[in-house]
C-alpha cells in the first residue's frame, strides 16, 4: 500500500482556517522571492505547482491567497500519522512527512488487505481531519503511481496480473523515475504512453538510457522489487571532534560546530535524508559529558539546522569550564529529498545548495564551505568522525 496525505500543508491550513476551503491556497514564503511549497488543487488548475517562484504563482493567480504556513505543526501532525500506521501494521515505511508504504503481505489471511488499508486511511482522517489517499498492489512502482492517479481523497486496488495493463495507457512522467530531461528525451524518440516503453526492446532503451533504462523498462513492466524499508526512529547520523587543547574559546567552538553541521547537511542529502531531531553533545576537561536534543521540522538545511546547532550549544555550555570534545547527532531520519523551508528559502537559496553541492560532490565536501570554517586546525577538522547508525 502506497499512502499520500493530499496537498499536506494546505490541508493542514484549511484543517486549521476552514475559511481557506475551495479557495486556491498556496504555502510558501509570503515574498516575490519566495517559492511556493504546496498549493491547492484550485491553484493548480491554473498551472502552479511546487517549487514554482512565488511571483510566478502570483501572476498565474492573482485571487490566490498566500499563507506562510507552520512547519512545526505539519511535522506534529505527521507524526500523528506516523502513530496510527504503526500501530496497525507489521511493516511500514516512511518516504516522506506525508508519504508511506506499508508492506500488507500475508495480512489477506487474516483481515483482506483492501479492507485493513481502508480502516487505515478511514481511521487517520477521522483522527486527523485531514484527507488521505492510497493505492493497492503489488509492488511500490505501481502502488505510488496508482495513488496520483486517484487523488485526492480517494482509494483504489491494482489487483495482481494487471499491472501492466493499468499502466499502459498512462504519460511516461507517470514513471517515478522520469523527470523533465528524461521525459523530454523520450518525448524527442517519440515516445509518449507507457505503452510504449512496454513494447520497446530493452536493448534500445539501455542505449538511450544506460542502467538507467534497464530500470525504467522493468518499471514500465509494471516490475519493481525494492522492499518496504521498516521505518525506524534509532537511525541517525553524527560526527564529532575533539581538540588536541581543551578550549573555552566559543568563537572557534562556534566556528567548528558550523562546519560540522555543514557536512552533516551535506551527507543528508547525498542519502537523501530529512531529519526531525538534532542533538549537541559537549564534553568537558573533567570528562563529564553533557547532551541535549529538540524536535525540529523534517529538513535537510544548513541554514536551519546550524541555527539550532549554535541554540543547543548556548543552552549547554558552562562558562569558564574548558571542552574536549563536542559533537552533533541528526536522528529521526526520514527519507525524502529537499524540503523546501517556507520561512527563509528562496529561489536563490534553492540553486544555491543544489550547486553548492554539486562542486563537493565533484571537488570534495571541503571545496565549498561557509566563511566560519575556513581556516580551521587541518588536524583539527580531521578529527571529525562521522558516525552512521
Amino acid at each position: 500500500m502506497h499512502m499520500d496525505l493530499d496537498s499536506f500543508f494546505v490541508s493542514v491550513e484549511r484543517k486549521i482556517n476552514p475559511k481557506l476551503i475551495g479557495k486556491p491556497v498556496l504555502v510558501g514564503g509570503n515574498s516575490d522571492r519566495g517559492v511556493v511549497a504546496s498549493c491547492s488543487y484550485e491553484a493548480r488548475s491554473y498551472g502552479i505547482h511546487s517549487a514554482m517562484p512565488m511571483r510566478m504563482a502570483k501572476q498565474l493567480c492573482p485571487e490566490a491567497i498566500v499563507v506562510k504556513g507552520d512547519h512545526d505543526k505539519y511535522s506534529e501532525l505527521s507524526d500523528q500519522v506516523t502513530d496510527i500506521i504503526k500501530e496497525k501494521v507489521p511493516v511500514y515505511e516512511k518516504a516522506s512527512i506525508d508519504e508511506f508504504y506499508v508492506d500488507l503481505t500475508g495480512m489477506d489471511k487474516f483481515f483482506g488487505c483492501y479492507k485493513l488499508a481502508t480502516e487505515i486511511r478511514q481511521k487517520i482522517m477521522r483522527e486527523t481531519d485531514l484527507p488521505i489517499s492510497f493505492a493497492l498492489s503489488s509492488n511500490k512502482t505501481v502502488a505510488k503511481i496508482g495513488t496520483g492517479e486517484i487523488k485526492p481523497n480517494n482509494q483504489q486496488q491494482i489487483p495482481f496480473g494487471t499491472e501492466k495493463e493499468y499502466l499502459a495507457p498512462l504519460s511516461i512522467k507517470k514513471i517515478p523515475m522520469v523527470g523533465d530531461k528524461t521525459y523530454q528525451l523520450l518525448r524527442g524518440m517519440g515516445v509518449e504512453k507507457v505503452k510504449t516503453v512496454q513494447e520497446m526492446p530493452l536493448q534500445v532503451i539501455q542505449q538511450v538510457l544506460g542502467d538507467n533504462g534497464t530500470s525504467l523498462w522493468k518499471k514500465a513492466q509494471g516490475i519493481d522489487n525494492s522492499p518496504v524499508e521498516q521505518y525506524s526512529e534509532r537511525k541517525s547520523i553524527s560526527t564529532e571532534c575533539t581538540f588536541e587543547k581543551d578550549t573555552v574559546d566559543v568563537y572557534h567552538l562556534k566556528r567548528v560546530l558550523v562546519s560540522m553541521t555543514e557536512k552533516l547537511c551535506f551527507q543528508l542529502r547525498g542519502e537523501e535524508k530529512l531529519t526531525g531531531c538534532v542533538t549537541v553533545k559537549i564534553r568537558y576537561s573533567d570528562f563529564n559529558t553533557y547532551t541535549m536534543q529538540v524536535r525540529v521540522p523534517y529538513t535537510t538545511m544548513d541554514n536551519t539546522l546550524i541555527d539550532k546547532v549554535k541554540e543547543l550549544f548556548d543552552k549547554l555550555f558552562q562558562k569558564r569550564m574548558l571542552i574536549r570534545l563536542i559533537g552533533i547527532k541528526f536522528s529521526h531520519l526520514i527519507r525524502g529529498t529537499y524540503q523546501i523551508d517556507m520561512f527563509s528559502d528562496t529561489t536563490e537559496n534553492i540553486q544555491l545548495y543544489a550547486a553548492m553541492d554539486k562542486l563537493r560532490k565533484r571537488f570534495g565536501a571541503d571545496a565549498v564551505m561557509r566563511a566560519a570554517g575556513l581556516g580551521l586546525d587541518k588536524r583539527e577538522t580531521s578529527l571529525f568522525n562521522g558516525v552512521r547508525k
